[in-house]
């Protein structure tokens, strides 16, 4: 297993910096800086563990789902968006972005989730393989979908249930930046600079949000 240095870990984890030298490296398809290894989440966050050890044993009995999936490893990463389940408790936490870093909130709406297409590649087949930031592959025959607009699908089964185009007056949320967390129509898009808010607007790169919405977010954010 791959460990990290306490002191060098991201500063928004929840974690005691001076007792122990070295703590899990978050594992998956996200970010270092940007998950949280699911032995963190159960322990420190949601309190389901008094120590490490126990913590491990829940996961490993595949008692915790991420985007309705056991994950078993306890290092896994949890990171934007991603769903968490625990049955035995019926509870299910979104993990959203803030300014301090990730946050869990309690949600209801665990069966959905939004992505967003950083890729798009051509297919033999007249197919096409759109990259969702985290990290699932969603294949198929429409040529409409463009990188930056944004999917709602179900889980697990990865279906499309709705398509968010990045365009003026749908929702956004700032995923990253000092803006994090943020959640405003888009104003205004010249290239890569995008303007969000009503009466008082903010720039912010482009690479920093992802649409949810419409009108209003298509599931819980905050």
């Amino acid at each position: 297993m791959a460990w990290l240095k306490r002191l060098a870990s991201p500063k928004w984890w929840p974690i005691d910096r001076k007792t122990r030298k070295f703590v899990a490296v978050p594992r998956g398809p996200h970010k270092t800086d940007a998950s949280l290894p699911l032995v963190i989440l159960i322990r420190d966050i949601l309190k389901l563990a008094q120590n490490s050890n126990e913590a491990e044993s829940i996961i490993k009995k595949g008692e915790v789902l991420v985007d309705g999936k056991k994950r078993r490893d306890p290092h896994y990463g949890v990171g934007l968006l991603d769903i968490v389940e625990i049955p035995s408790i019926k509870k299910s936490f979104r993990a959203v972005p803030s300014s301090d870093g990730l946050k869990f909130i309690e949600v209801s709406d665990s069966n959905k989730k939004i992505c967003k297409i950083i890729d798009k590649k051509n297919l033999k087949g007249n197919r096409f393989q759109l990259n969702l930031i985290d990290g699932r592959n969603i294949i198929t025959k429409e040529n409409s979908y463009s990188t930056h607009d944004s999917l709602l699908i179900e889980l697990p089964t990865q279906k499309v249930l709705d398509r968010l185009d990045f365009k003026k007056g749908n929702v956004a949320l700032v995923i990253a930046g000092k803006n994090s967390g943020k959640i405003a129509k888009i104003k205004d898009i010249q290239k890569d600079k995008i303007w969000i808010g009503e009466e008082k607007t903010i720039e912010v790169p482009k690479n920093y949000l992802m649409v949810v919405g419409k009108e209003k977010p298509l599931v819980r954010l905050e």
